[in-house]
Parts: C-alpha cells; sequence; structure tokens
C-alpha cells in the first residue's frame, strides 16, 4: 500500500518501521521537509518525505499520529482525501481539538469523502514496535463506520506483526476505545505498570 504518516514521533515512527519493513511505500507528511522529527526514518526502505498535501495525494491510507490540537490544521493542509482510507491513532485524553469532543469527531467533519477509522490508539507505541511477547503477539483494536477503513487497517495491523485486529463496532464507539486507551494507560503509568505491558483476546 501507499501510506502517508503524518506525525513522525513514537507512534507514526514505530508504524513507519514496521510498515516499511513489510514492504509498503511511506510517505512522511511533514510541515518543513528540512527539519522535522524523525529524520532517522529515511534509512527505512521505501521511506520518502513529503509536504502533508503531496504525501496525502500520492498515498491511499493516510495514518494520523500527531498531537490532538493539530489536527484541524492537518485537515486543511491534507487536501482532497476523497475516497482515502484516514486511520485516526490520537487520543484525546488531555487535549482536544476545540471545538471539537475529539480528534475523530474533528476528523469526520473536517474530511469529507475520506474512509475514516480509528485504530492503533490502544497502547504504547512500545508495543507497535515490537507486538511479540515472547512467542505471543498481542492484539490490536479498532472502530468506525466505514469497512472499507476497517478492513485497510485490519490487513496494517497484521503486517505490523499484531495477532488480530478487533472491531469494537461503529463511529459511536469511538469514545469507548479511546476510554480502553485511557485504561492502559492507567495501568502502564499511573498505577506503574510499566509499558511492556499488552491487551490480548483469548478464547476457551
Amino acid at each position: 500500500m501507499n501510506i502517508a504518516i503524518i506525525g513522525t514521533g513514537n507512534v507514526g515512527g514505530a508504524l513507519a518501521e514496521r510498515w516499511a519493513k513489510a514492504g509498503h511505500t511511506i510517505r512522511l507528511g511533514v510541515r518543513d521537509t528540512a527539519d522535522f522529527k524523525g529524520k532517522e526514518l529515511l534509512q527505512l526502505p521505501n521511506t520518502t518525505v513529503h509536504s502533508v498535501a503531496d504525501a496525502v495525494k500520492a498515498s491511499d491510507v493516510v495514518l494520523i499520529a500527531a498531537t490532538p490540537q493539530s489536527v484541524i490544521a492537518i485537515a486543511e493542509q491534507m487536501g482532497d482525501v476523497a475516497g482515502k482510507v484516514i486511520i485516526d491513532a490520537m487520543n484525546s485524553v488531555r487535549t482536544r481539538p476545540e471545538p471539537y469532543a475529539d480528534t475523530f469527531e474533528a476528523l469526520k467533519a473536517l474530511t469529507k469523502g475520506g474512509h475514516l477509522v480509528k485504530c492503533f490508539n490502544s497502547t504504547g507505541f512500545e508495543n507497535m514496535r515490537d507486538p511479540s511477547y515472547g512467542d505471543t503477539a498481542i492484539d490490536m483494536f479498532m472502530a468506525g463506520s466505514s469497512e472499507k477503513g476497517k478492513t485497510t487497517a485490519r490487513q496494517l495491523a497484521l503486517d505490523a506483526g499484531f495477532a488480530e485486529c478487533y472491531d469494537f463496532g461503529g463511529d459511536d464507539r469511538v469514545s469507548l476505545l479511546e476510554q480502553f486507551a485511557l485504561a492502559w494507560i492507567n495501568l502502564a503509568i499511573m498505577q506503574g505498570q510499566g509499558r511492556g505491558i499488552a491487551f490480548k483476546v483469548i478464547r476457551r
């Protein structure tokens, strides 16, 4: 797939690494192509840097892993996203993109024609960089009403090394997925369990 990644910090960088090594073409969308966080990502195969607009234009999938307060500006820079899958990997736990309740609501209002899905928000970037715990791969989770978006997100989760990507439901379940992320943050950071923990669905 041709994937634009907007937000080249911990989450965007970890997924860029996993997807580039899986054979996908990665275009990093940044404000300043000469000076941006994550320059080392250009050493990955099939990875180049572009303006946000150019990265999105040349890609079929757009992952946004930026700060919530930057989402409105990013949406304006993205241009025409009709038919493209947009993956919201952010959480509005501490800040939100005023006047919207969360990043998903903002993107839904501002990116007309895109296939929006929430995914890659429910665990730490360390688990995205390496989703294996010994012989067991952990799970990823998603939500959204676009079936195209969810089909794409699931495939990219598998390509990143996750065992499965479970569907929480439609747009009305996105807030639940954000609370699920907060549960991980609570255990890992607030309760001091450490960032080397993850969620896994098991069955009898």
